[in-house]
């Protein structure tokens, strides 16, 4: 019997008024939309409605401070929600889709990323997602006390780290350590916790996670690097890679591409989902789909 295949669907949440630049600019677009929580909810809800498998928040953790005329046309990132605060609030408002959010490697530490999307992943009973970034822009960098960003390979290599430290400590305790076991008067069983001995270039951790186990055991990581080092990055650690490719031939040479090299790290090529990015508009018909296309 054949199996039948289905397609993964993920809803990518930029600009909550829509991805177009003058999306706010619609009568009838929730201008405001980016730090109101009713209307994140009922976002995420008709995506749970119509099926779809995640529900991901796009993010840079920075404002643009000059050329401020221009952005202020195109308001990009800047009023938007921290990504894990928000899907921690979606977690109460959905039941099923899955909750992906960016967090940078560049300017955090992997005990805190660690802890919040276990914490996610508790709270959303199994449905927590990491979107691994290394930052793109000296907005960000300069709110951490960098002029610039670091040079490219530099980015990806603390990243690659950055993903193995984490990884270890959500694997800090057994799935069955925390017992409650008032017989014995033990609350977890310590030989089930297995603590992080790590030291490495860009990180030093000597300690376990203050969490139990997460649902997932790991949460999903996400990644979205098209260059050579990130797509060894993605092929070595990640789930689900968003492709970006603008016609049909390069969609098929990149997820050739990316999926050959799972091998080598002893993946199944089904361990990772390639999700291609579609921009939909939609009209009430044929007629008006094509006139607003060419807006």
């Amino acid at each position: 019997m054949s199996s039948q295949k289905k397609i993964a669907l993920g809803m990518l949440i930029g600009q909550a008024a829509g991805g177009h630049p003058a999306a706010w600019l619609h009568p009838k677009a929730n201008a405001a939309g980016s730090t109101d929580i009713t209307y994140f909810r009922s976002l995420a809800q008709n995506a749970e409605r119509g099926l779809f498998d995640l529900f991901f928040i796009a993010d840079t953790p920075a404002a643009r401070t000059d050329n401020l005329h221009a952005w202020s046309r195109f308001p990009m990132f800047m009023n938007v929600l921290e990504p894990v605060t928000l899907l921690t609030a979606l977690a109460g408002a959905t039941t099923r889709i899955g909750l992906g959010g960016t967090v940078s490697t560049s300017f955090s530490e992997p005990y805190n990323v660690a802890r919040q999307f276990a914490s996610l992943d508790h709270i959303s009973a199994g449905r927590a997602a990491w979107n691994v970034v290394t930052s793109a822009n000296d907005y960000a960098a300069r709110n951490f006390g960098h002029s610039t960003l670091p040079p490219h390979a530099l980015r990806y290599e603390r990243a690659g780290e950055f993903v193995d430290v984490v990884n270890k400590l959500w694997d800090s305790w057994d799935d069955d350590a925390f017992v409650h076991n008032r017989n014995t008067g033990l609350f977890f069983e310590p030989m089930r916790q297995h603590p992080v001995h790590h030291a490495g270039k860009f990180f030093k951790v000597d300690g376990a996670l203050n969490i139990a186990r997460s649902p997932q055991g790991r949460p999903v990581i996400i990644q979205a690097g098209a260059s050579d080092t990130g797509l060894e990055l993605a092929a070595r650690t990640a789930e689900v890679v968003f492709a970006s490719a603008s016609n049909p031939q390069d969609a098929r040479h990149g997820y050739e591409e990316l999926k050959g090299r799972l091998a080598k790290y002893g993946r199944h090529p089904d361990s990772m989902k390639i999700l291609a990015g579609l921009p939909v508009v939609i009209g009430s018909s044929p007629r008006t789909k094509r006139r607003r296309c060419r807006r």
